[in-house]
């Protein structure tokens, strides 16, 4: 495995993890689970809030979303496949803003 594909790879599974764990943390906070309806909600201050959040947990929401909807509708392949695709992507990109951070603060070499 090339080093490009192995950072590719580290940044994608950094990127679900923390997405998990967010949405889990969320969870278990407010005892419901997160979604993409908290920029509705509340004053403007709470939908400012919770963009950096959904930045970072959007990936496992998306999944989560996709899944559900696979089973219960019975969602076509297709849309199922490009669900993961994009949750994919963005979750890459995440954990790669992520990794750089950690590189930067001297977590990571």
């Amino acid at each position: 495995m090339s080093a490009e594909a192995f950072n590719s790879l580290f940044s994608i599974l950094i990127g679900f993890a923390v997405a998990g764990a967010l949405a889990s943390g969320y969870q278990a906070y407010a005892e419901r689970p997160p979604g993409f309806e908290l920029l509705q909600q509340g004053v403007t201050p709470r939908r400012f809030a919770a963009v950096p959040f959904l930045v970072f947990a959007a990936p496992f929401i998306i999944m989560r979303n996709t899944l559900r909807g696979a089973r219960i509708e019975r969602r076509r392949f297709e849309f199922v496949m490009l669900a993961t695709v994009i949750a994919g992507f963005w979750s890459m990109m995440s954990g790669t803003f992520l990794v750089m951070t950690l590189r930067a603060a001297g977590v990571l070499t």
